[in-house]
């Protein structure tokens, strides 16, 4: 346990590492599964990341190198105790971008911003608040259940993979692919933008392994994840994990 802003808060990391921001919500009339935006996931519920997402700030987005990472966020009650729900926190992952209007606005550098699902958003403050709340944050392991999942796009040559469903730290640092024909070896892909992952080898009708390095230094391989029947638009879960 330790106290934050006069709040008792159960968290595994130390105290110092809590940063400030604010908190807004969107998508108040869209399905929260639908919010996933700048990161390419199409569905977060399918993605593995259920309702409790985020879009974030060019501070923390990166251009898209933050897809998928977990933050604990407790609303700070020392500060706005109107609005404020003490004691509670919420664990989201960064799904989009909250895109700068240059004009002094909350997700404009050099603000930390999180602009989060409805039931995120009230997780943490009351029910009647349609303005901003600030927060405290911390980067936190994410927790998934099942596996890496990998849905493939693009077509014929132009391989691009979208990768979700990543625990450990969640955001990715760099991918390999690996197709099964003959003396295959490790293709180094690149970001193509949030969460998909690029290739212009021709890989079809192979078996694809893949290998991912986290942003954390860990890395997994995954073997044979992908048959060789699979079909552009498909999506394929691992059985490995990272923790």
């Amino acid at each position: 346990m330790v106290l934050i802003s006069g709040v008792s808060v159960s968290v595994s990391v130390q105290a110092k590492s809590w940063l400030n921001a604010h908190a807004t919500f969107y998508g108040a009339n869209q399905s929260p599964s639908s919010l996933g935006g700048a990161c390419g996931y199409d569905n977060t519920i399918h993605a593995g990341f259920g309702v409790n997402t985020a879009a974030v700030s060019t501070m923390l987005f990166r251009g898209g190198e933050v897809c998928g990472a977990c933050y604990q966020l407790i609303c700070d009650y020392r500060v706005d105790p109107k609005w404020c729900l003490p004691g509670r926190s919420v664990t989201v992952t960064a799904t989009n971008f909250c895109p700068p209007n240059n004009q002094g606005g909350w997700c404009d550098p050099p603000h930390h911003h999180f602009d989060l699902s409805l039931p995120s958003f009230f997780r943490i403050a009351r029910q009647g608040n349609e303005g901003i709340v600030p927060v405290l944050y911390t980067r936190v392991p994410c927790k998934r259940r099942g596996g890496v999942r990998f849905t493939l796009r693009g077509q014929s040559n132009f391989n691009m993979v979208m990768i979700s469903n990543v625990g450990g730290s969640g955001d990715v640092k760099a991918v390999w692919i690996k197709g099964s024909r003959g003396r295959a070896s490790w293709l180094p892909m690149h970001r193509n933008w949030g969460a998909n992952w690029q290739s212009s080898a021709d890989l079809r009708n192979q078996r694809l392994s893949f290998k991912l390095t986290l942003a954390d230094g860990k890395t997994l391989m995954f073997l044979n994840v992908v048959p060789s029947s699979w079909r552009f638009g498909q999506t394929f879960s691992s059985r490995n994990q990272f923790s």
